[in-house]
Order: structure tokens, then sequence, then C-alpha cells
């Protein structure tokens, strides 16, 4: 796969044609087993310039506080979240929840965009004009921006859970189904935070018997997952 620079190729065409105020809008949280899911509605201004800025999935945790920082103390750029919790999330499932999040982000803007950009799929109902980008936040500033003030105010959220709930170490995974995580859960079952309609939560001791099953050899596991021995039955 060609690598593709992050840059305003989507915006620019949206201003030859006359449109001048553009949103990215990006979430996350949408795969984790618990906390909210959060999504960001970021306006950058035309002439905008930032050599680091990507997805922020591909950006190490110090450099995506920095460039978070860089963004919301440019008096330039129009940001906003919407947040939508494990209960509401549970009513209406994380997929309505994930949209909901970003129409609060998108109304939260005191000037509204003419135009939204959005990361993934189109978002139906949706009350402005929008373009949906698969792997928008890799290609557009403006959903990369989003991706990362999103990513960033959920991570901030859970390492403030974490002093709330510490047996589960979310402030270490985040909420999301690592092997430290399932462990976690089946020793202390779900807390008021959990997402209780995902199955690993309803059913711990299956997700932890799927985990041993399909567990990688060392030499396979990657930087990110955590290496926790299983309890003897």
């Amino acid at each position: 796969m060609s690598y593709r620079r992050c840059g305003f190729r989507y915006e620019k065409k949206l201003r030859a044609i006359g449109v001048a105020r553009i949103a990215g809008i990006d979430e996350a949280g949408r795969g984790a087993l618990a906390g909210p899911v959060v999504a960001a509605a970021v306006v950058l201004p035309e002439k905008f310039r930032h050599r680091r800025l990507n997805d922020s999935k591909q950006l190490a945790p110090e450099l995506r506080e920095q460039i978070y920082f860089d963004l919301v103390s440019d008096l330039q750029v129009r940001w906003t979240v919407g947040i939508v919790d494990s209960v509401e999330i549970d009513r209406i499932n994380i997929l309505r929840a994930s949209h909901r999040a970003m129409r609060l982000a998108i109304e939260a803007l005191i000037e509204p965009p003419d135009h939204v950009l959005i990361d993934g799929l189109p978002v139906i109902p949706f009350p402005l004009p929008q373009t949906a980008i698969i792997e928008g936040d890799c290609i557009s500033l403006s959903i990369a921006a989003a991706s990362v003030i999103a990513k960033v105010t959920r991570d901030r959220m859970m390492r403030d859970f974490c002093a709330h709930f510490p047996q589960y170490c979310f402030g270490q995974h985040k909420g999301y189904g690592t092997e430290l995580h399932l462990l976690k859960l089946y020793e202390f079952g779900p807390c008021p935070i959990h997402r209780r309609s995902f199955e690993p939560v309803a059913q711990p001791l299956l997700a932890l018997e799927e985990l041993v099953q399909i567990q990688p050899s060392s030499a396979r596991r990657t930087r990110r997952e955590v290496s926790v021995p299983l309890p003897e039955a």
C-alpha cells in the first residue's frame, strides 16, 4: 500500500466550488468495552500547517498530546467534542451512539460549518452536507485533527476513571479488550462504566477462554499487547 500524506485535497476541492467553512469529524472509543464514545469536530483555518499531524492511531502518546496542545491552543482552530456514555451506548447501540456523539460535536460549534468531512461511512441522518472518507483520518488534516482531539479527550477521561476503579487498570488499556482488561473483568466483574451490551462484558469467562485458545506466540505479539500470565484453574 502506498503512503498517502495527510493533506487538504478534499478541503481544496470543496473550497474550489465555494464551500468556505469545512469541519472534520472523527470518534474514539467505538470498539472499547468500557467508557464513553467521544467524537470531535474541528474547523481548521485555510492556511493551517502542522508537520506532524496525522491519524491519531499512528502517533505515539507523547506526540499525540503535544499535537492536541498545539490544536486547542491555536485561536484560529475551532473545535468541540460530543460525548455519549456507556449507559446510552447500551440503550441505543454503539453505532447510533457514535453517530449521536458526532452530531453533538457539530451542534456545539458556535458557527456551523457549510460541509463536514467524516471518517468512515456516511452518518444518516445528519444535519449538514457531508462527505464520508474511508480512512479519512489518514487523508484529511481536518479529520486527523478531530481524531487527535477525540482520542486525547477520551484517554484523559479513562485515566480519570482509573482513579475511581483502579482494579481495572483503565489507564493502561483505556477500556479496550486487551488481555489485561479481560483478566480484570473476569476477576472483578463489570463496573458502572462497562458496556453491558457488549458480549465480552456480559460473558467475561467465555471471552477469557477464547483469548486462551487464540493466544499468539511471544514472537508474534505486538508492542501494544500486555503480557499477563493466566491464573491456574
